[in-house]
């Protein structure tokens, strides 16, 4: 799985500037985590992992820095 092309949305609108902390969908952010969407909202609807997302009217974004936290929360540091 590849990490897909950042979206125009990525951009502050009107500004040009690319936003530091991008809301990803649900895809791209299983995308950026190389598992399959399906997971990513099972480990949501369970509870196995907490990975707050943020709604937008019905639908679900996650903050690529609460990944990236979620990554670093998870890595294991070899003895």
């Amino acid at each position: 799985m590849s990490i897909p092309a950042p979206r125009k949305s990525a951009l502050i609108q009107g500004t040009g500037i690319a936003n530091a902390d991008p809301l990803l969908t649900i895809p791209e952010a299983a995308a950026y985590l190389n598992i399959q969407p399906q997971t990513l909202n099972n480990w949501r609807a369970t509870g196995r992992y907490t990975l707050p997302a943020v709604k937008v009217g019905r639908l679900v974004r996650i903050k690529k820095s609460t990944l990236d936290a979620f990554i670093a929360s998870r890595t294991e540091v070899a003895a």
